[in-house]
């Protein structure tokens, strides 16, 4: 365990007037993002990269325009953070709507040959398949056990399928791109 560095007896300058100004950055925040949680997520995120590397704050301008340019950026990473999860999250809908279910015992053989693959994952991604594809939990429901939001458990829920899809692929070849139906994956191992 690393020792704590004691509080310093003096703020930096700069973070000094950045705090001062700390009402003013979250009410611009609030406005931009629309949700007053998210906006104190961002503004404590850049306020703990200046605490941590001070000189990072301009000597030559004025440090609140400075940091204000920072929050916006921050606010544009969110929003691209926001908007791949979406596409995930659309991405995951298309692929439930062209869903089939086998016949029981196809079902059996694939659910076999799958679950051995689906050990082999990351266990992050093992734990969401077998919570929602095998015990049917919603994606809400694990996103709450888990902390994650609905949106990122639902990109963690396509990763692992891509991840999964993969190795089934790479395990059983062109059985994959039929649907597993005539596997001779076992000829494989």
């Amino acid at each position: 365990m690393e020792p704590i560095e004691p509080i310093p007896d003096e703020i930096p300058a700069p973070l000094s007037v950045l705090l001062e100004n700390h009402r003013a950055f979250l009410g611009y925040l609030t406005r931009q993002v629309g949700d007053r949680e998210l906006a104190e997520d961002i503004l404590q995120d850049a306020f703990t990269k200046v605490m941590e590397r001070p000189e990072i704050a301009p000597i030559d301008e004025g440090v609140v325009p400075w940091f204000y340019r920072m929050l916006r950026n921050a606010t544009i990473d969110q929003f691209r953070r926001r908007g791949a999860a979406s596409r995930a999250a659309e991405a995951f809908s298309r692929e439930l709507e062209t869903h089939f279910t086998p016949e029981p015992e196809v079902e059996a053989e694939i659910c076999k040959c799958v679950s051995r693959l689906a050990g082999t994952l990351k266990p992050e991604y093992a734990e969401a398949l077998d919570a929602i594809d095998i015990r049917g939990n919603a994606v809400k429901a694990f996103a709450q056990q888990h902390g994650l939001s609905a949106s990122n458990a639902g990109v963690r829920v396509y990763r692992a399928r891509e991840a999964l899809k993969k190795r089934v692929t790479e395990a059983c070849g062109t059985c994959a791109d039929h649907g597993c139906r005539d596997c001779n994956c076992r000829t494989r191992r």
